[in-house]
């Protein structure tokens, strides 16, 4: 298993173990000692420390150490616990922590079998109990955890793109419209891809366009059922020439938010060719 050794100048996150009179721990009997617990990411953990290695061939001459999930026995049945970590042991002299993890970052499970992960070749003796590196400071040595819980919270989204829905086209006829002096004309609502919309018009334009353009808009009638969602739409407007059946139309793009969405463009660039009287244009 590759490890990845680098330094850096502030302590782990999670947990600090300080051991003194580390000469007198290395040459007793003790083979494993479990530090307290600690709590991460809703599990509790403890690290285990092999003063003269976990075994005589992994950790021969190395000191060994360990992540333990512990309190196991309340966790429900096929448990498993997916978790990136990292070691450090501080450095004296530098003031900073060599930290210690696999090279790439791999990830690794606890469950019923595996209840302990960690590195076997930790830091090695013979590095330990040199003084020129620092790991060592009145017989006593700082090593450290750093535990990231990987849970899926559930959370996420989908992007869905629709090209031409068949139930994307939707025509207007307003009747008798010279007539109608309102301000502002809404169409009746209708259903594109289960979002709902309308159009609206201004007969003698808005109020960028006042008495100069007719502006046709299209609405989101119901932006609630978005629940939080964006809105990228693509739409064409027109007016259709009845006699010639031939269409003014323009075109835009836009991407809607939680919020009252009117979008659209002023079509015609002068009212009179709505309102004159010469019947070859016939809107």
């Amino acid at each position: 298993m590759a490890i990845s050794r680098t330094f850096r100048s502030f302590p782990p996150a999670d947990y600090l173990f300080k051991v003194e009179s580390v000469s007198v721990l290395l040459n007793t009997r003790i083979e494993k000692y479990e530090s307290g617990s600690f709590e991460v990411g809703g599990y509790k953990w403890r690290l285990c420390l092999y003063p003269n290695g976990i075994n005589k061939s992994e950790g021969k001459r190395h000191v060994s150490l360990y992540l333990e999930l512990s309190d196991t026995e309340n966790l429900p049945l096929g448990w498993e616990v997916t978790v990136n970590f990292k070691f450090f042991v501080f450095n004296h002299i530098h003031e900073n922590y060599l930290t210690v993890q696999d090279a790439d970052q791999k990830v690794r499970q606890f469950n019923v079998i595996k209840t302990r992960r960690g590195i076997a070749q930790f830091l090695s003796l013979d590095e330990l109990k040199d003084p020129c590196n620092g790991y060592l400071m009145d017989d006593c040595c700082i090593f450290g955890a750093e535990v990231f819980v990987i849970k899926y919270s559930g959370k996420g989204e989908c992007l869905s793109v629709i090209k031409d829905p068949s139930d994307g086209t939707f025509t207007w006829e307003i009747e008798n419209f010279s007539k109608r002096n309102e301000g502002t004309i809404y169409s009746e609502i209708f259903t594109v891809k289960k979002v709902k919309w309308q159009l609206m018009l201004n007969p003698r334009g808005n109020q960028m366009a006042k008495n100069k353009s007719l502006s046709l808009f299209l609405e989101l009638a119901s932006y609630e059922t978005l629940h939080e969602r964006k809105l990228y739409a693509e739409f064409e407007l027109s007016i259709k020439d009845q006699k010639s059946s031939n269409y003014i139309k323009a075109s835009h793009v836009t991407l809607g938010s939680l919020t009252p969405l009117k979008i659209g463009v002023f079509l015609i660039s002068s009212l009179s060719v709505i309102y004159m009287t010469n019947p070859t244009n016939s809107y």
